[in-house]
Order: C-alpha cells, then sequence, then structure tokens
C-alpha cells in the first residue's frame, strides 16, 4: 500500500481470485435488468446526462445481497489493511456494480459530491473477459491536465485511488465494459451512507 500513499493510486491485478470473480460475474448478470440509468450528482441535485456519465448501475446493500458474503469479507480486509498502513480511518463503504455499454464513457471527473467529504478511497474493480486494446474503456489517471496512465479494465484487476484527489475519466468503450466501483468511507458513527 506504500504506492496508494506515494503515488495516490495503485493498480492490483488478480484482486480476486477466481471463485470470487465468478460469483460477482453471475450476480451482476442475474441483476443487469434491474440497472439504471447513471446520474451525477447527490440526491436533490441527481442529474441524468448521457453526455457526461453513459452507464448504467446497480447499488449493492450488504443486508440484502447476501450472496455476496465473500465480497463484503474482502472490503473488511482492505479496509482494515489501508487503515494500518495508511494511517486513514475508513468506517463504511457504498459499492454499486457498472455496465458501460458500446459508446459508453465518462468524463473527467473526482469522486466527491459538492458538501460531501467522507469518500476517501475509490475503488474499482474489473469483470470483463477477454478485454482487448481495441475495446477502449480504459480507465484515464489524470494529474492537473496530465495523464499520469492509462488502466485497461482486465479481469480481476482492481484500481485504488484516493477519491477527492485524483481526476479520472472512462474513455469510451467500444464493447459492453462491466466493472464494481465503490468507495470506502470515512462515515463516524450514526452517519448513513448517501448512496448517488
Amino acid at each position: 500500500m506504500d504506492v496508494l500513499s506515494e503515488k495516490d493510486y495503485v493498480v492490483i491485478d488478480d484482486f480476486l481470485n477466481d471463485d470470487l470473480y465468478h460469483t460477482l460475474r453471475n450476480f451482476l448478470f442475474e441483476k443487469i435488468d434491474a440497472f439504471d440509468k447513471a446520474g451525477i450528482g447527490a440526491l436533490n441535485q441527481h442529474v441524468i446526462k448521457r453526455s457526461i456519465r453513459g452507464d448504467n448501475t446497480y447499488w449493492l446493500n450488504k443486508i440484502r445481497d447476501t450472496s455476496l458474503k465473500p465480497f463484503w469479507e474482502l472490503l473488511e480486509e482492505t479496509k482494515f489493511i489501508l487503515n494500518r498502513y495508511c494511517y486513514l480511518s475508513l468506517s463504511g463503504e457504498e459499492f454499486h456494480l457498472a455496465h458501460y455499454p458500446s459508446g459508453g464513457h465518462y468524463a473527467r471527473h473526482l469522486d466527491q459530491f459538492e458538501g460531501r467529504n467522507n469518500r476517501m478511497i475509490s475503488m474499482v474493480i474489473y469483470l470483463n473477459e477477454d478485454w482487448l486494446p481495441s475495446h477502449g474503456g480504459q480507465l484515464e489517471i489524470l494529474d492537473q491536465n496530465k495523464r499520469l496512465q492509462l488502466v485497461a479494465p482486465l479481469a480481476k484487476r482492481c484500481v485504488l485511488f484516493k477519491s477527492a484527489e485524483v481526476p479520472h475519466a472512462v474513455l469510451t468503450s467500444f464493447k459492453d465494459r462491466y466493472s464494481l466501483t465503490g468507495w470506502l468511507l470515512y462515515q463516524p458513527a450514526g452517519v448513513s451512507p448517501i448512496l448517488g
């Protein structure tokens, strides 16, 4: 986790074992008809702007989605490691499955809502089979206006980055693109996460 502290982001290949990868992919396809068009902004500021963001999402719920217990356990382990080695105070999470249909993209942005600062670490786990460079859909990691890295959305790959400090974009995908995306939160006792 030293890389995350030093560079503000880290790419980890084979983050998932085979069983958990297939569990997540199967769950995604079971729920695909329940996905909603994704928007930008939180609560009463939430709007759908396909020119900015072209994915569809399904928000996860730890109480409802009990078949994903191994994933929730992996999140707890990840938070423990980040708290210990990066001196964070992570105590919550909010996650969704994401589907970018062909032509989908997400313009440059930060993962922090106006008036909210509890998203500490963004986490993206890719669930794509046989991804080729010609399929596009890379995560573009930026520093101001300078590109630092293009990350291909390969199966089992995880990207962690500081939510409020790392501008990023999803480049146009030319094939259906799937991921599990979320945020590890600083969540004081008694505060519930706001999905959006």
